[in-house]
């Protein structure tokens, strides 16, 4: 009977509890309220002998009834009781077999799908069915019944991933459970998206839809997704999918660089009924070659974020010829066919006509690749600025010729012989050769040979010992067609043949666009120990991958080396993400550039699809201990009124507003969404009004500033030690600063204050990044910020990051700050107000980072730094503010745990070199190098 109830309870021996009720009634019916009590006032002992009202000498039922119903709300509520409407299936008995979409097209409503899925795992429990869960992104594996704790906790661990679900690979063993347990209820939770072939998988769940064991949670799909990104000739390019056309239509897409600083917007538009559509992003060359991400904004997902590896940069590629017939028969110039190979993904630059040094004009713009097609001698001059180049990471490629084989330089990889390779010659062959296969320590490994390419001529090298370690390609007798070396981080690469038809057809087939694009990538790839048999890898592991909400994280144990040519999607074991080195890299993404969103047809299933956000079982104890609380709260009155301590007739205008408020204000707290909320970590709360800016206009005091951290104690001691130091300040210096003010850093001006004190609170949320550009701008402004982690005594050496220095590098590690180095013992701050061997506060074991200085000189001391630069930030761990602190009669807050008895005034003399230090720059550091600046300047 009761398992056919739309109501169930979790803990249903608590209703045994009702049966006190009857003897409860007794006990109240017994217990009549207090006797009201008379006063007796002198002068009205006439009008109040008697009682305007008699009292009850038992308690009123209704009142009874008002309490009964207290009681039995609290023992519901306690019972755990759940509201589990029938379905339209009916009720199952067998088990239950849960299949969940966990990849990217779950990120947009992965708590919703999480929250729908454990309200089915709870009505099976509540049936008493045994559940089988299946990640649909995870890897293929046994399906097994658990019990549902069990269930529980491995429908909790599930993960979102970054990858698009594969079903088909889950099909046989979903089959084999399914004969296993024939009246199974299936149970999809869906993201409504195909990638890949789903066919039969759809098809296996239609036979379960047929016979009403399938039902389907799923939202109309409206994800949007980025695949195919180019680095195109003036703007950077990517394809934006959508699965239907009522998706999104408009949107931005954003790129990024390796620091997650934004480089550019672009917006698209879709037109009708389209599915994909592009977003240019028009930036200079240098700019696009610093993205590496491209993402679009409000889209939390890693379908949502395309990866651009060291292969999308686009190089800037000179071209110079020999021939003088560019002008007058293009076609036949050997720079066509190379511009027209490279032009996809590089930046052509050609030198003037008529320039006097065209290869001196081509260098000075910043080129990543110099190729010189058929030139023959060079004067020394230039040859020193092609050995500069090469040696600053520039990769030099040069075509054979006539030119060239009667010339003589060292500006190639192997030795040349005089003269060349022709057919029907004496070095020759009666027939054009064909290209061996690339070996694998060449970087044309893996590029497939076009069999009709043939060589008809060439220059040959002179045999050396190492001639096979620099042949990148030779035909099929051995001799070599392209050799290549490593000098300094360049590379010099030559092909032994022209750049046009009149030695070989190489130059038409598009194995030369593959040969060329290959050679161009290698420009700045690393110095000369990168070179050789061993440094040649095949694969490439993993440094920095995306989870399923597009934000990078660690490569989780499951990720997998890839190989140089994995060209696939992104998989469980190749999760999207940054693999290898940076300056070798490659980007795996979640989607192919053949890829798009497909969006399920999940009607012609025949199941009955149910949305992902609203359970299918309603937790009703909030609901019953708010009504029982309000049922005491009428109680209470009640019984006040029945005393004679409460004159409803007059107070009820005052009090209902009240009760109406408080009553509001329960209901309010009880609710779900306001539970969800709590939970998440907020903001400190901070209810000041913004400080104003009037306060600081010009000519006001100077003032120090701390942040409000939201943690009571830390911001008392914060505010108790900058005024502890504004009083040694006002008595030893000429400063007399005003009163500390604590600044709320996500709405205050920070541009008031010249040094701002700010400690590292664990678990407190991150600052906004919109809060953090401004901390930025505020030390490029030439702000003073310590950052004072105060777990000097809880570090220890070895022993990992404390929870407070964790806190700070998660807060650092988007800002451009300098890089910093240990306090050095002549460093400006340990002398701009008092001679200073280190840093103390609270404890003296913590160091002290600044921004780190230039390089000693050959005398050992330090130059000056330019104008009045400072550093903008100041890191410590020893607690200054709790070392400044002072009580209300100058008495000190804190004792100190050093050794030293006079650390205390070594803190405050440090808390003045800082304040000194902001607000005067480095004038000692100026006057310490005065003898040296005098003679350089003559005097």
């Amino acid at each position: 009977m009761l398992a056919s109830l739309p109501i169930a309870f979790s803990a249903p021996l608590a209703l045994a509890a009702l049966a006190l009720l009857p003897a409860l009634w007794l006990i109240l019916r017994v217990t009549p309220p207090r006797p009201r009590r008379i006063d007796f006032p002198p002068l009205k002992i006439m009008a109040d002998l008697i009682a305007k009202r008699e009292m009850p000498a038992h308690t009123p039922w209704w009142l009874l009834a008002l309490r009964m119903a207290v009681a039995a709300l609290a023992i519901l509520a306690v019972a755990g009781p759940v509201w589990n409407p029938p379905r339209e299936a009916g009720p199952m008995r067998g088990p239950m077999l849960l299949l969940i979409d966990n990849g990217f097209g779950a990120a947009t409503d992965w708590p919703e799908r999480q929250a729908i899925s454990e309200s089915r795992l709870a009505a099976a429990t509540r049936e008493g069915r045994p559940v089988a869960i299946v990640g649909l992104a995870e890897a293929p594996g046994e399906i097994t019944l658990s019990e549902p704790r069990a269930a529980l906790d491995r429908l909790r661990a599930l993960a979102l991933q970054p990858h698009a679900p594969d079903r088909s690979a889950h099909l046989q063993r979903i089959e084999a459970f399914l004969r296993s347990a024939p009246e199974a209820e299936t149970v999809w939770v869906s993201d409504g998206l195909s990638i890949a072939d789903d066919g039969p998988f759809l098809a296996r769940l239609k036979q379960e839809a047929d016979a009403r064991r399938l039902s389907i949670h799923a939202a109309p799909p409206g994800q949007l997704a980025l695949t195919s990104p180019e680095n195109l000739a003036g703007a950077l390019a990517v394809k934006v999918l959508r699965p239907t056309s009522a998706a999104t239509a408009t949107g931005h897409v954003r790129a990024l660089d390796l620091k997650g600083l934004p480089l550019g917007d672009a917006s698209f538009i879709f037109n009708g009924s389209d599915l994909q559509t592009s977003a240019r992003l028009t930036l200079p060359i240098e700019v696009r070659n610093a993205v590496s991400r491209l993402e679009i904004v409000g889209e939390r997902s890693a379908a949502a974020v395309a990866l651009l590896d060291d292969r999308a940069k686009r190089r800037r590629v000179g071209i110079v010829s020999g021939t003088t017939t560019d002008t007058a028969q293009p076609l036949l110039s050997p720079t066509y066919y190379v511009s027209r190979a490279l032009s996809p993904f590089a930046e052509i630059r050609e030198p003037r006509p008529g320039s006097t040094d065209p290869i001196g004009e081509l260098l000075a713009q910043n080129l990543s690749v110099l190729v010189l097609a058929d030139i023959g001698a060079l004067d020394g001059d230039t040859v020193g600025k092609i050995n500069s180049f090469i040696q600053r990471g520039g990769v030099l490629l040069r075509f054979a010729g006539a030119r060239l084989a009667a010339a003589a330089d060292d500006l190639t990889p192997v030795r040349l012989r005089r003269g060349g390779r022709t057919l029907g010659g004496g070095l020759s062959w009666e027939t054009p050769r064909k290209l061996a296969p690339f070996t694998r320590e060449s970087p044309f490994f893996g590029i497939a040979i076009n069999d009709d390419v043939r060589v008809s001529r060439q220059i040959l090298a002179e045999p050396e010992a190492d001639l096979a370690r620099k042949t990148w390609a030779a035909l099929e007798d051995g001799t070599p067609v392209v050799t290549g070396e490593r000098r300094g981080d360049g590379m010099i690469a030559m092909m032994h043949v022209t750049a046009d038809t009149t030695w070989s057809n190489l130059p038409l087939s598009g194995l030369f666009v593959d040969m060329l694009r290959k050679v161009v990538g290698l420009a700045g790839t690393g110095p000369s120990e990168a070179q050789g048999e061993d440094a040649r890898v095949d694969t490439l592991s993993p440094t920095r991958v995306l989870d399923g909400h597009g934000a990078f994280r660690s490569p989780p144990a499951t990720a997998q080396p890839v190989a140089r040519t994995f060209a696939g999607r992104a998989t469980l074991a190749h999760p999207p993400g940054i693999y290898g080195p940076a300056d070798g890299s490659l980007a795996v993404n979640a989607l192919n550039p053949a890829d798009s969103l497909r969006a399920i047809d999940l009607a012609a299933l025949g199941a009955p699809i149910l949305p992902v956000d609203k359970p299918v079982a309603f937790d009703i104890r909030p609901q019953l201990l708010v009504l029982a609380l309000l049922c005491l709260i009428a109680d209470t009155l009640a019984t006040l009124w029945l005393g004679g301590r409460l004159n409803i007739a007059r107070r009820a205008g005052r009090a209902a507003p009240a009760a109406i408020l408080l009553a509001l204000v329960l209901i309010g707290a009880a609710t779900p969404e306001m539970a969800r909320a709590q939970a998440v970590p907020a903001a400190p709360a901070d209810d000041r009004p913004p400080i104003p800016r009037e306060l600081f206009a010009a000519g006001a005091v100077t003032r120090l500033a701390y942040v409000v951290t939201g943690d009571k104690t830390v911001d008392d001691m914060s505010k108790a030690g900058l005024a502890g130091l504004n009083i040694v300040l006002g008595a030893r210096t000429a400063l007399e600063p005003g009163e500390a003010v604590g600044v709320n850093a996500d709405r205050d001006e920070l541009a008031f204050f010249p040094v701002l004190y700010w400690p590292i609170v664990a678990g407190r949320p991150i600052p906004a990044p919109e809060t953090l550009r401004k901390l930025e701008a505020y030390m490029k402004g030439g702000g003073l910020v310590i950052f004072d982690t105060r777990d000097a005594m809880s570090a220890r050496p070895g022993g990992g990051t404390t929870p407070e220095g964790e806190q700070l590098r998660r807060m650092l590690q988007t800002l451009d700050i300098p890089e910093l180095e240990p306090l050095p013992r002549d460093h400006v701050l340990t002398k701009t107000f008092y001679i200073l061997d280190g840093f103390v506060g609270r404890y003296d074991a913590g160091t002290t980072w600044v921004e780190i200085l230039p390089p000693a000189g050959e005398d050992g001391r330090r130059p000056a730094r330019a104008g009045d630069n400072v550093s903008p930030i100041v890191i410590t761990s020893n607690d200054l503010a709790s070392a400044w602190a002072v009580g209300r009669r100058g008495e000190a807050l804190v004792p100190l745990s050093g050794s030293d008895p006079r650390q205390r005034e070594m803190a405050l003399r440090a808390g003045v070199n800082l304040v000194m230090y902001a607000l005067t720059g480095n004038y000692k550091a100026d006057q310490v190098h005065v003898p040296a600046l005098l003679e350089r300047l003559g005097q």
